[in-house]
């Protein structure tokens, strides 16, 4: 069997393979936050395409914490009512479902860069870029108030059948604000050297798995560095992953940047799977790794070399969607083809 379509099981959870739909916002959910028949047709098609592991897009947890007005919602209970259907569908096709929670904090929603339907919020009053709105900094009352949204964001993904939960610290986003100094100037507890700014993050985490399946896995996506001098680092992110595998975390999802404008390090392909092997190699977690993943000798790669144990896949799903049944082929890896598709079947 080719590594990449080997079985993983976290917690007694299977997933078929070892290739992941990364999470990615599609922006066209209605502005209730509930998905539309686009959502089914899209992630349907990867499901049926061999896709082991689908993450839905960015959903906020809060209608304040949108990352677009068009963005999926799990704050409300018509949005798990919309959402079953969407997931009994996926399931049905063999793949593993989960969701990507979210809040955008200062990159919230905007008509103008920030300016949304509520003040954002984030731990310092420090805006994404010049032009965006100055967010407030967050009190007691508001952490409180998000770590909560987070929580109930969760016992809804439970209602709604999804499987994983994936946390979203990274991009520039809320939890990541608070991780990295270049956006979180606290002096509190929650500010100050990273065991601090890690605390908001941790407090999420603790609280979701207080309420989470014990036998369904938690993921966290974390930013492994913000490609910027004074920002986070890889040795950062491995300490972070150190202490959410304390907090029972199953699998740290490995991206970078997003804190500040146009930062980013040298594009290739498989350009972040470095990152991904130095936190498996360096915390009692599994990782995926993503990042320009389009040949499946490098993915099975990735797997084969113990790299990651998922190979997260975004842009080249969306060019193809069957790109899993075309990898098995090219590998010479047998697989399940769909009943209705049998007749396209290449020997």
């Amino acid at each position: 069997m080719k590594p990449l379509f080997s079985p993983l099981t976290l917690r007694r959870v299977t997933i078929r393979n070892r290739v992941m739909m990364a999470p990615m916002c599609l922006f066209i959910a209605g502005e209730d936050g509930c998905p539309t028949d686009w959502h089914l047709v899209h992630y349907g098609a990867r499901a049926v395409g061999g896709v082991g592991l689908i993450m839905l897009e960015a959903t906020a947890v809060e209608a304040r914490g949108r990352i677009s007005q068009r963005d999926l919602g799990l704050w409300d209970d018509e949005q798990v009512r919309r959402m079953r259907p969407l997931v009994h569908f996926l399931q049905q096709q063999g793949a593993v479902v989960g969701v990507q929670l979210a809040h955008a904090g200062r990159k919230a929603w905007s008509r103008r860069k920030g300016n949304g339907p509520a003040p954002p919020i984030a731990p310092s009053a420090i805006p994404f870029d010049a032009e965006w709105v100055v967010p407030r900094e967050m009190d007691y009352n508001e952490i409180a108030a998000v770590v909560d949204a987070f929580v109930q964001g969760a016992r809804r993904a439970a209602a709604a059948g999804f499987e994983v939960i994936e946390i979203h610290a990274a991009h520039g986003y809320l939890l990541h604000q608070f991780l990295s100094p270049l956006a979180n100037h606290r002096s509190d507890e929650y500010g100050g050297p990273l065991e601090r700014r890690v605390r908001l993050l941790a407090e999420v985490v603790e609280a979701i798995r207080a309420v989470w399946p014990e036998d369904h896995p938690l993921f966290v996506r974390l930013s492994t560095t913000d490609w910027v001098e004074g920002g986070l680092t890889i040795e950062d992110a491995v300490t972070v992953a150190r202490s959410m595998a304390g907090y029972g975390v199953d699998l740290i999802d490995c991206s970078s940047g997003g804190i500040v404008p146009g930062a980013e390090g040298e594009l290739y392909p498989g350009y972040q799977v470095p990152f991904a092997e130095r936190i498996r190699q360096g915390a009692p977690v599994a990782t995926a790794a993503v990042g320009l993943i389009t040949d499946p000798e490098q993915a099975n790669a990735v797997v084969a070399q113990g790299c990651a144990d998922l190979v997260a896949m975004g842009r080249e799903l969306l060019r193809q969607p069957y790109w899993p049944l075309d990898a098995a082929r090219a590998l010479g890896h047998e697989v399940e083809w769909p009943r209705p598709y049998l007749r396209a079947r290449m020997s």
